[in-house]
This record gives structure tokens, C-alpha cells and sequence, in this order.
């Protein structure tokens, strides 16, 4: 999949706040993620994130 920062995705799982859309902010070996929900950022693993990210919506060009 082509990941790119500002790409909004959708997880399996929700984060705490009860949101589960998160905000690219760094892609690499981690994803930086940033919650739509309350703003809290966390780092994945890539292998870990791709397996948890349900949809992708793209960021407007």
C-alpha cells in the first residue's frame, strides 16, 4: 500500500478516546500516528500498523 503523510486511516481497533481515525504524521520503518479524536500521537511499528489500518482516506492535493 502507498502510505503518505496527512493521510487520514481506519483501524480495526479504536484508541481510548473511543475514536479510530488516525492522522499519518511520519511513515518509515515506525508510523507516527496522531488520534482525529483527542490529538494523543503513537508510535507503530510498520508491519503492525499495516495489518491494524482498515481504510485510508487521502489527503486533499
Amino acid at each position: 500500500m502507498d502510505y503518505r503523510v496527512g493521510d487520514v486511516v481506519k483501524m480495526k481497533k479504536s484508541h481510548p478516546c473511543g475514536c479510530d481515525r488516525f492522522e499519518i504524521t511520519r511513515v518509515g520503518m515506525d508510523f507516527k500516528l496522531k488520534c482525529c479524536g483527542c490529538g494523543r500521537e503513537v508510535m507503530v511499528p510498520r508491519l503492525k500498523a499495516e495489518k491494524s489500518i482498515r481504510a485510508i482516506e487521502k489527503r486533499e492535493e
